[in-house]
């Protein structure tokens, strides 16, 4: 007989949940740097038009999809039409990429909060510290994996007692360190220039490539198009209002985003006398910039501390529901049962992402079309299958299982107000958009265009 389906005990847990997938790296460290580097306020602005309709479109299409079929992406989109069953596997193959190599970045981000308890902050603001951590054979794979036997624990220990649990214990204390840490850096002298810069809207800035790198970014930051919404979908209880929830994830995801930037970009704006091409360097501005600003700070080795502990929250609630997706593809098909299933998920993570470490050190001769092996799991993932997903997503529901199916599943909870508009984005504009940013992912990344 097979088991029951795990479930979140009520409302709360799975929005909690569901934002903890949400709110990761994407909104502490990516957000940020392209919020500074595609102007500031206009790329917010942008990004929260893109948050409530194009996020709102795909997020609650994918959790409906998963409350609906009760299954993961796999069998989910196989239930509904089984035309569409390889969009699932093509949903599923991106957990699968991402998994390993972000938990790479989970383990340099216990490295550096170890470093700051320590009291070695001046150490890690060394323009060496990152490169030399990360070009080491052992230090970083041994990091790694205390991060991936951590995210593993809490994923065995299932939907409820474990995720459910994380989730609802780090989310709270991640937003309270988030908008502490932010006022006090706004605080700092100096740090106005960059409030502003950040806030207030320039319409200079304004152009095709910065639409499109908010696009990218609200796909990066909400988790969707790799089957982590469908499975939490999947665990909801038809009570639960599920419009509702999907508005309180991004108003969760966004305001998360929202206020790392608010920590970052005057805090880097402070310490660089306002030099723009400080806030654009992807990683660096977490791991080697920031750093340089807490040894700048009066009691910076403790808000540094404090900020590395958010960090690893939210790098953790990601991981959670990373792992946890794949533990659900694998279970679903294979019937194996949630400590086994992890178990093997946990080895295969270790395994690549091991590999993935070492591209930095003694593996860094390979290189995949010019790009190192980080770096184009990354492309692979975010750049290639993430769209193409979302793309297919859009067309299957829209077209063909039509949007029907998503309609009943809402108004289980009451009517669906805003059917009208969400069936023009699902049709028409969000495909449209999505291969633009497929098309502007490849190019730049290929060379084609320079941004």
């Amino acid at each position: 007989m097979e088991k029951k389906r795990g479930a979140f005990s009520n409302k709360l847990g799975f929005i909690l949940a569901a934002a903890g997938s949400a709110v990761g790296l994407g909104n502490l460290w990516r957000f940020p740097y392209l919020a500074a580097k595609y102007g500031g306020g206009i790329f917010i602005l942008i990004y929260l038009i893109l948050a409530v309709t194009l996020g709102f479109t795909l997020m609650i299409t994918e959790v409906a999809v998963g409350r609906n079929t009760r299954l993961s992406a796999v069998g989910a989109f196989k239930k509904l039409d089984k035309r569409f069953g390889f969009v699932g596997y093509l949903a599923c193959v991106v957990p699968f990429i991402i998994t390993p190599y972000y938990s790479v970045i989970g383990g340099w981000v216990i490295k550096y909060l170890i470093t700051f308890i320590s009291g070695n902050v001046t150490a890690a603001a060394g323009d060496e510290f990152f490169t030399g951590f990360i070009t080491e054979p052992a230090q970083p794979v041994i990091w790694f994996a205390v991060f991936v036997l951590l995210t593993s624990l809490i994923v065995i220990i299932g939907v409820e007692k474990g995720i459910e649990k994380a989730s609802c214990t780090l989310m709270p204390i991640l937003v309270v360190l988030t908008i502490g840490i932010a006022i006090f850096c706004i605080t700092r002298p100096g740090a106005l220039e960059g409030v502003k810069y950040y806030l207030l809207p320039d319409f200079k800035h304004f152009s095709a490539t910065t639409v499109l790198a908010a696009m990218g970014q609200l796909f990066y930051s909400m988790s969707l198009a790799m089957g982590i919404m469908i499975t939490y979908g999947s665990y909801m209880k038809k009570e639960d209002s599920l419009e509702k929830s999907v508005r309180q994830i991004e108003v969760f995801d966004t305001a998360i985003a929202f206020f790392a930037g608010l920590m970052i970009v005057p805090s880097v704006f402070v310490f660089s006398g306002g030099n723009e091409e400080a806030l654009s360097k992807g990683p660096s501005l977490m791991f080697i910039t920031l750093p340089k600003v807490f040894d700048s700070m009066k009691m910076g080795g403790l808000i540094g501390s404090v900020f590395f502990i958010l960090v690893l929250f939210a790098a953790l609630t990601s991981a959670i529901s990373l792992m946890e997706t794949n533990v659900s593809i694998l279970n679903d098909k294979l019937k194996w049962g949630r400590r086994k299933t992890t178990i093997i998920v946990t080895a295969y993570v270790l395994i690549l992402g091991s590999v993935v470490s070492l591209g930095f050190g003694p593996l860094d001769f390979i290189q995949i079309i010019g790009m190192g092996l980080l770096d184009f799991f990354d492309f692979i993932s975010n750049s290639v299958l993430m769209p193409v997903v979302a793309i297919l997503t859009c067309i299957s529901i829209g077209y063909f299982i039509k949007p029907q199916v998503i309609y009943d599943e809402i108004e289980i909870n009451g009517k669906f107000k805003m059917k009208k508009f969400y069936t023009v984005i699902l049709k028409w504009i969000a495909p449209i958009c999505l291969v633009l940013i497929l098309l502007f992912a490849v190019s730049e990344a290929l060379g084609w265009i320079k941004v």
